[in-house]
């Protein structure tokens, strides 16, 4: 039974004969402090106000693993995830070893994330290096960002010995209260969270080096450098150098040809809507798209792209 735990678009002004009329899509995002949930709840109004006898409902989920496996037993209709972890889903291959997910197929990729590694200032941290001894957050069970703050670890050889699993908001919350002494977020900048500890506490978003830079994208070629804008967050006056990993839209290979090529179509046609909600979707365009994903399309999300012109990449062929 699917857990619509809060919905957007869903018209409670129509009468209730038309609402039973209608389709309801369910999209599981992730927690209330990030932006899979406000872009998941604009895509729901999307579908509403766009593709007749269909509406929407954004899912409050632990994020990427999760929603992977959302997807894979149709619990969930859409979902996003980071592209690290869809890529290890559909190749059976990192927290889904022996177990590939080959039912899940990507929509496309809307935006890209930043892995933002955010202590406070006092606390004396200002490297990667500098965890080691030190109580940090990984992220919430099963999220993208457990996944690609281990990744990043990992790749550079540091093991954490006092480690805690939390949510964006509960990440913050410690942080501002003395609990732990860093967290990661990977998440679309500006995040709500980051911006409240900032708005509080005196934050400092610690930089990646060239090396350690590199060791992850060894590690995880979904990775990509990225620089997170000085101004992006209260007090943070330099640019950060860090990561970034593309959120992709996943389905299941089940879903009709005819719903998938029209949800693709409103994803990029009518993306201004979402861009009014969150700019993250300020980078959700065709080119991004077909760059960024990492495993094939669905065929109606195909026949959208060829309807483009643009150039399909082999790996996206269904």
């Amino acid at each position: 039974m699917r857990r619509f735990i809060a919905a957007f678009g869903l018209g409670l002004v129509m009468a209730t004969s038309a609402v039973q009329a209608q389709t309801t899509l369910s999209i599981a995002t992730g927690g209330t402090g990030g932006v899979y949930y406000p872009i998941g709840g604009g895509l729901a109004e999307m579908i509403g106000r766009h593709i007749e006898g269909y509406s929407g409902v954004a899912e409050v989920t632990g994020a990427s693993v999760e929603n992977m496996g959302l997807i894979h037993r149709e619990d969930s209709d859409l979902a996003l995830a980071l592209a690290d972890t869809v890529y290890q889903a559909y190749h059976g291959e990192g927290r889904f070893d022996g177990r590939a997910l080959t039912s899940v197929r990507a929509l496309g990729s809307v935006y890209p994330n930043a892995i933002q590694l955010v202590t406070l200032k006092d606390t004396g941290i200002t490297s990667l290096d500098d965890l080691r001894g030190k109580r940090v957050s990984l992220g919430a069970p099963g999220s993208g960002t457990e996944v690609s703050a281990n990744t990043l670890l990992k790749a550079n050889g540091i093991t954490l010995e006092d480690t805690q699993r939390l949510n964006f908001n509960e990440t913050a919350d410690a942080l501002r209260d003395g609990d732990i002494d860093a967290g990661f977020w990977s998440v679309g900048p500006p995040t709500s969270s980051i911006m409240s500890l900032a708005n509080a506490r005196d934050i400092h978003i610690i930089s990646l080096s060239e090396e350690e830079t590199a060791k992850a994208i060894e590690a995880q070629p979904v990775f990509a450098p990225f620089i997170l804008a000085a101004g992006t967050y209260e007090g943070v006056d330099e640019d950060v150098r860090t990561l970034g990993t593309p959120n992709v839209l996943a389905v299941n290979a089940r879903m009709s040809e005819d719903l998938a090529y029209q949800i693709t179509k409103i994803l990029f046609e009518k993306v201004e809507e979402l861009r009014a909600i969150h700019s993250a979707a300020d980078s959700t365009t065709v080119d991004f798209s077909l760059e960024a994903t990492p495993i094939p399309l669905h065929p109606g999300a195909l026949r959208y792209y060829q309807e483009t012109g643009k150039n399909i990449p082999s790996r996206l062929m269904p």
